[in-house]
């Protein structure tokens, strides 16, 4: 399995790309800001990768501003949950007010393919399943996503060491909660998590050390 990311330059959002082997096809996922299409290209060309899916952990900005280039430019398909979805088009209600009031003059639209997707559904792109974990609390819509029992693109559900924020609209620390105790806890030691943000880890290092995760387990 390749994988391979580069941090887009608004809010260093990690933009994975995940394929069977180099010369082969493959998804995209939270390619953010700005347009990071060049950086994009840049890695497909390195590793002669054709992308045949883009998808979304959710719908805020710093990892849906490069959606619609991507998805259109390359005439592929968009995933994201059915929750989070309106904010592709209308990014402004999922985020605070001093972010929305700097996007003054941007249009937003949606790609023109886009495919909802709801929790525990199993989509096969490039040879692999994917399989979405609605996990709610940084928005409503977030989801992580399994990877042939082997990878977790965990989003801004899971960082190494910390979690999400929960106070911007749609976010929820009660959902948060239970998504960790719930979705996030019960997932195998051996997973590798591609987080949104920072460096990536592994499940049975964050069970052991990150706080958020050793307080709740103190709590069974």
């Amino acid at each position: 399995m390749l994988v391979d990311s580069f941090a887009a330059p608004m809010f260093a959002t990690n933009c994975w790309v995940i394929a069977p082997k180099a010369g082969s096809e493959c998804v995209v996922v939270d390619p953010g800001m700005p347009d990071v299409s060049s950086q994009l290209q840049e890695l497909l060309t390195k590793h002669s990768l054709k992308p045949v899916a883009v998808i979304a952990t959710h719908g805020h900005l710093d990892h849906t501003f490069s959606i619609q280039p991507i998805a259109d430019g390359y005439q592929i398909p968009a995933y994201i949950h059915s929750l989070d979805r309106e904010a592709l088009a209308h990014p402004e209600r999922i985020h605070g007010r001093d972010f929305v009031a700097t996007l003054s003059g941007y249009e937003f639209v949606e790609p023109g393919d886009v495919r909802e997707l709801r929790s525990g559904q199993t989509v096969e792109l490039v040879g692999m399943k994917f399989t979405a974990i609605h996990s709610p609390g940084h928005t409503a819509g977030s989801m992580m996503f399994e990877i042939d029992n082997e990878l977790l693109v965990s989003g801004d559900v899971l960082f190494a060491g910390s979690i999400g924020r929960t106070d911007l609209p749609s976010g929820s620390a009660e959902d948060m909660e239970q998504t960790l105790r719930k979705k996030v806890l019960t997932l195998a030691d051996h997973l590798r998590v591609l987080p949104g943000h920072g460096e990536e880890t592994t499940i049975a290092i964050e069970k052991k050390s990150n706080p958020y995760l050793t307080t709740l387990k103190g709590r069974f």
